[in-house]
């Protein structure tokens, strides 16, 4: 992609864009301007008075006293004379901050790309109230950009969730301070100095402070041309407004900022800043101020007695109130050079037409699994995931696996317990350097919806495959999650492909589209054991597979498979079965399972809950493919893939037991049935069939299972 983009900002009429007395706003634009790898190429309009000592050297600033004429629209003037000065550029993009009415009148006489920044209530601005409003931004912009959730979820109220592919969230940001400036005895309060946010608050509780506590100081930094409360003591000072610079500076020295704001604030810079130079930060919990950093104290109720409370609290536990402040100081949140990597992707992925090339027989598949890392592997063959990579690598794909479930615990501390968004953060940027032509997934939740719709807004002729291998019974306690998990994803997925016949759903699922059966595959490399070329020990062999995560049993846990086996170990008089998870066995995983599976001629096919239509655990791939004589429920309806010469199949509890007690003692056939039911399986059911299957149908092609 060429470096020479021409990118214009354009800030609001009258932001002020100087050192002295820059605005939020203006503050965003030259913060992520300084870092971005566009500042050559970007051009920074806005009007103000001031002529001079400009935040950076790009801003254009458009001085025109006709703009504010009475009879006219200062809107309407101010694009004019924008799109006046642009006449004749080559513009990749445009970038508008807080006003819809300039980017609705813009986006009418420029044709080109556009980003649309929110740093207020989108409810609160012209152009952006109603619901009509916010849809016709949404058909036109590029990208909307807002400084926190809160106010993203503000602009989408009454709007389909759906359409969040075209919103970001990018914090007002901070640089991380190298050293720890020591504090003084000083408590702060900065900003207007009114009712909403809070000023009379601060005042009420810090009289009271200041008076129990004489070697602490107070002093608020801001102003207000209205009538303000008024904080009558010796030891608090006013400040007036102050430069951004020195308002910084004197955060360093405060060992408590308050900002008790009553008004919803769209994120809360003070708070930030104030944390980010390691004071001990006390916020109300309005708007986005709950996402400025994970270290403030948040009050509980929006009052004088409350704040006072707090800051007695930090006052008197010294400990406390330093443990907060150096907290706050290292796990800075929002970094100025992190945030300006995201604008700036998100700028080359408009500028540069993200296209992906698409081809009609090899495909880039992105396969997310839990690959079990961090239970050191010892599932990796009963792994799915493992599987379909295979099977792709097989039909000539390249495959790329993400761990879901790893990244996220490797990348857990514990200042960051639930680092989903990271992840999500982690899936675009992977996605964007792997251009991928299909995303395949399965059993995980931590995939947002709005991470699959911004991927496919970036490639339309992305197929997005999601699978489900666990059982999905109707009316059954045991499919309420696999359910709930189908449906979540059901309107976010090209295709889903589940391990229960669609014949048995109910209407909870039924209704889903691009819905089709798969059954469990099995794998060269994986059901590598030919068993009835073996003298095993012993007769029947069964896993049970709870307690996965744990590694061992849950002891006390009872379902049907406990109660079937218990009954069924009392009609096998002289058989010698082998069974794990059950009667205080611990269940077996990796090839420590492998080496006890190998020493059975036999093996029980059990799933949980009641038999339906096709489903079975993956186990049975296992079984099967591993050469042993597999019995199956008959009600499981798995005879319409497998014969008697293949598998043995019972009717009740009585059947099982008499057929595990006849095959026991018929070698030969037993061994016969086994290898042809591998044989079988491996015919219709190996991982590279089931793999084109998946693909086929997902793109449309005719596809047959068997």
């Amino acid at each position: 992609m060429s470096s020479k983009k021409n990118i214009i900002t354009i800030l609001p009429y009258k932001e002020n864009y100087t050192k002295n007395e820059a605005a939020a706003a203006s503050l965003w634009v030259a913060e992520f301007f300084k870092n971005s790898k566009y500042r050559k190429n970007n051009t920074i309009i806005g009007s103000t008075k001031l002529t001079n000592n400009y935040l950076t050297k790009n801003y254009y600033n458009i001085l025109d006293n006709d703009i504010r004429k009475k009879l006219s629209s200062t809107t309407k003037n101010y694009c004019n004379k924008i799109i006046n000065f642009l006449e004749n550029r080559n513009i990749d993009l445009i970038e508008i901050h807080n006003r819809p009415t300039v980017f609705n009148y813009l986006v009418k006489n420029i044709n080109t790309k556009y980003i649309l920044y929110f740093h207020n209530d989108p409810l609160s601005m012209n152009g952006s109230k109603s619901v009509d409003e916010r849809m016709y931004i949404l058909d036109k912009v590029n990208c909307l950009i807002f400084v926190s959730k809160w106010t993203r979820d503000r602009f989408f109220i009454d709007i389909d969730k759906k359409l969040l592919n075209k919103a970001r969230v990018i914090y007002p940001s901070v640089n991380k301070k190298n050293k720890f400036v020591k504090k003084e005895r000083k408590i702060l309060f900065v900003g207007k100095l009114n009712n909403a946010k809070g000023y009379d608050i601060f005042g009420d509780s810090i009289v009271k402070i200041l008076d129990e506590f004489p070697d602490w100081y107070a002093y608020s930094i801001g102003n207000e041309e209205r009538l303000k409360p008024v904080i009558n003591h010796i030891r608090h000072k006013e400040l007036g407004y102050l430069p951004h610079n020195k308002v910084l500076s004197f955060i360093d020295k405060c060992s408590i900022v308050t900002v008790p704001s009553r008004w919803e604030e769209p994120f809360g810079r003070v708070a930030l800043e104030a944390s980010s130079r390691g004071c001990a930060t006390i916020t109300s919990t309005r708007g986005g101020l709950s996402e400025t950093t994970d270290y403030s104290i948040k009050l509980k109720k929006l009052n004088h007695n409350e704040l006072y409370q707090e800051i007695k609290g930090l006052i008197k536990n010294k400990k406390k109130r330093i443990q907060i402040q150096k907290k706050s100081f290292e796990n800075v949140k929002h970094l100025i050079s992190d945030n300006t990597s995201k604008i700036d992707k998100i700028r080359e992925d408009i500028i540069s037409d993200f296209k992906i090339n698409l081809s009609s027989n090899k495909f880039r598949i992105l396969n997310i699994y839990n690959k079990g890392q961090k239970l050191d592997h010892r599932l990796y063959n009963i792994s799915l995931g493992k599987k379909f990579t295979n099977g792709f690598i097989r039909n000539g794909h390249d495959v790329l696996e993400i761990s879901d479930r790893d990244y996220i615990k490797q990348n857990r501390n514990l200042y960051t317990f639930n680092n989903k968004s990271n992840f999500n953060n982690h899936l675009i940027e992977t996605f964007k350097n792997y251009k991928p032509d299909i995303l395949f997934f399965g059993h995980s939740r931590n995939v947002e919806l709005e991470t699959l719709d911004y991927l496919k807004n970036l490639n339309k002729n992305l197929k997005i495959i999601h699978w489900n291998e666990d059982p999905v019974m109707p009316n059954n306690t045991i499919s309420k999650n696999n359910i709930s998990n189908i449906r979540y994803f059901s309107n976010f997925v090209d295709h889903t492909f589940i391990t229960t016949d669609k014949s048995v759903l109910n209407k909870s699922i039924k209704d889903i589209k691009n819905l089709d059966f798969f059954f469990v595959p099995v794998d060269q490399n994986i059901e590598c054991f030919n068993v009835f070329n073996m003298k095993p020990a012993n007769d029947l062999f069964y896993a049970m597979s709870h307690g996965v995560n744990r590694g061992d049993l849950k002891y006390g846990k009872i379902d049907e498979r406990i109660t079937f086996l218990n009954r069924l170990v009392k009609k096998l008089n002289n058989i010698n079965y082998d069974f794990y998870g059950f009667k205080n066995k611990n269940p077996i995983w990796g090839s420590n399972f492998y080496e006890n599976l190998v020493k059975s001629k036999m093996a029980l096919n059990l799933s949980r809950g009641k038999p339906v239509k096709y489903y079975s655990s993956n186990r049975i791939a296992t079984l099967m493919g591993n050469g042993l004589l597999t019995f199956i429920d008959k009600n499981t309806k798995i005879d319409h893939f497998f014969n008697s010469k293949e598998a043995i199949f019972y009717e009740n509890i009585l059947d099982l037991s008499d057929k595990i007690k006849f095959y026991s003692k018929k070698d030969n056939l037993r061994k016969k049935i086994a290898k042809d039911g591998k044989k079988k399986y491996f015919k219709l059911f190996n991982g590279n069939k089931i793999c084109k299957y998946i693909i086929d149908k997902s793109f449309g092609k005719q596809a047959h299972l068997i």
